[in-house]
């Protein structure tokens, strides 16, 4: 098959997708499907082979992710039941003041709190933003869910530990601690200027929440609260529903306050620390196996707790039990069942993206662009930035991408006397261009954060590649130090 079909085929069936979710309103699970299966067969993989390649995908992608989005949705849940998250949200707006408020996060979401699997913050914190949002104004859905984005794409792309710029760091024999180091330089102001500047633009009529952002699907029964804005059921805007005079969906935030349900009036109300705490202990585990796991150090003990299913599963258990003093056996209950409803669509949407990948992947893009580009050694930075940033945007990872951007141009930085440091992080920012519709992430965002797909396109795909551009800026500045 010439290498120009190839590229056609994928481009044609990307854009299909996004036609049939946008325009036509057709299910996000059964247009990427479709996708996928006319990238498969446009791409000469044939009937059998297309269905082979997407169960494969989806399984895979279940088996890596499946466990930890279900532990990550019950925490929230329970969390979200306890009042925890509103307590929160006074005590970070007390501290930071609503204008302050996402930069604290985002940079802590980025750096301290990086904990390598992004979806499993997004389940967590979702619930957090949607609190936040409506004291931030008309554009306030849509503040939080640019911080959320590029806070989380780029701590996983450029800050250990992440695990892009952890794999980068092992492909270029970087040290870890000058990975850290160099990373945290660069972040720190990317995520900074890109909310700052995504900020000015979604206050100054860039955001539209008549159409940006996605009301609530009430499938309630007689006697059945409504469903959270995660646990909606389509992804097609619903008509009806009031707005207040922010421009916030009163509906929705009336759902999340209806799944939240009333924190009992107990004397001796828990402290704030103590209902975060099998949280906070999960990912402590989760970044002490991943830092053992790098440096080869072999602790059975920790290679078992420290692995992403068993501590999350210990954070569901802990999270729990404090649940159940805190508002009792039936609210309890009565979270985990929420729980359970809201990750549905999130398992189907998360295995049908990994099917889509699986299928571009199996297409060999990723070699035939290589092919392309790799042997030019012209303005390295930049184009190791533009290779990884076209990359990601054929496969929607933005892990391979990265890696492989970056192997491409190692000996030629060798032989030029450039810092490898410089690759890696040019690699990581250009895998953060356009993250689109191929991407788990962009899927989460769109359904935990109460946005159309309009909505996230702004947010997710020019939000983080704003965040791309100004991080190749911060690697050119400091490519004059190095």
């Amino acid at each position: 098959m010439a290498d120009w079909s190839i590229l056609v085929v994928v481009g044609v069936a990307i854009v299909v997708v996004v036609l049939l979710i946008v325009r036509f309103h057709v299910n996000p699970v059964i247009a990427l499907a479709l996708g996928a299966a006319g990238i498969g067969l446009g791409s000469g993989l044939g009937a059998v082979g297309t269905v082979e390649t997407m169960a494969s995908g989806f399984g895979e992608t279940m088996a890596e992710a499946g466990l930890l989005i279900a532990w990550g949705v019950l925490i929230g849940s329970l969390l979200n039941r306890m009042g925890a998250v509103e307590r929160l949200v006074h005590a970070l707006l007390k501290a930071f003041g609503p204008k302050g408020v996402p930069y604290a996060i985002g940079l802590s979401f980025a750096t301290y709190l990086q904990t390598i699997f992004v979806d499993v913050m997004i389940v967590i914190a979702a619930p957090l933003a949607r609190r936040i949002a409506p004291r931030l104004g008309k554009a306030g859905t849509g503040i939080m869910a640019t911080m959320f984005a590029i806070s989380l794409e780029t701590g996983i792309a450029l800050m250990v530990p992440g695990i892009g710029a952890v794999m980068i760091a092992a492909s270029l024999g970087i040290p870890l601690g000058q990975m850290m180091l160099f990373g945290l330089i660069v972040v720190i102001p990317t995520v900074a200027i890109s909310i700052f500047i995504m900020t000015i633009a979604l206050r100054a009529g860039f955001w539209n929440p008549e159409r940006d952002e996605q009301e609530v699907i009430d499938d309630s029964n007689a006697g059945d609260a409504a469903r959270s804005v995660a646990g909606a059921t389509s992804a097609v805007p619903v008509q009806g529903g009031g707005r207040g005079k922010d421009g916030t969906v009163l509906q929705a935030e009336a759902a999340v306050e209806t799944n939240a349900g009333p924190t009992p009036d107990r004397k001796g109300q828990l402290p704030l620390i103590v209902l975060f705490a099998p949280l906070l202990f999960a990912l402590l585990l989760i970044a002490a196996g991943a830092i053992l796991d790098v440096v080869e150090i072999e602790v059975p003990a920790m290679q078992f707790l420290g692995s992403p299913n068993i501590a999350l599963l210990l954070g569901v258990i802990g999270t729990a039990l404090v649940g159940r003093w805190a508002i009792g056996g039936k609210d309890l209950e009565r979270a985990l069942v929420h729980g359970f409803k809201d990750a549905g669509q999130i398992f189907a949407l998360t295995g049908v993206g990994g099917a889509l990948a699986a299928i571009i992947a199996a297409g060999e893009l990723g070699d035939l662009l290589t092919g392309y580009f790799g042997a030019s050694a012209f303005a390295p930075i930049l184009l190791v930035w533009v290779i990884a940033a076209i990359l990601h945007v054929a496969v929607g990872s933005v892990t391979l991408s990265a890696m492989t951007a970056a192997g491409i141009l190692a000996p030629v930085a060798a032989t030029l006397g450039l810092n490898p440091i410089l690759i890696g992080l040019a690699a990581g920012a250009g895998a953060l261009f356009c993250i689109h519709v191929t991407s788990n992430t962009f899927w989460l965002l769109q359904m935990f954060l109460g946005q159309s797909v309009r909505g996230a396109l702004k947010t997710v795909t020019v939000g983080v590649s704003v965040a791309s551009i100004v991080a190749l800026g911060m690697v050119l500045v400091l490519s004059v130090f190095l």
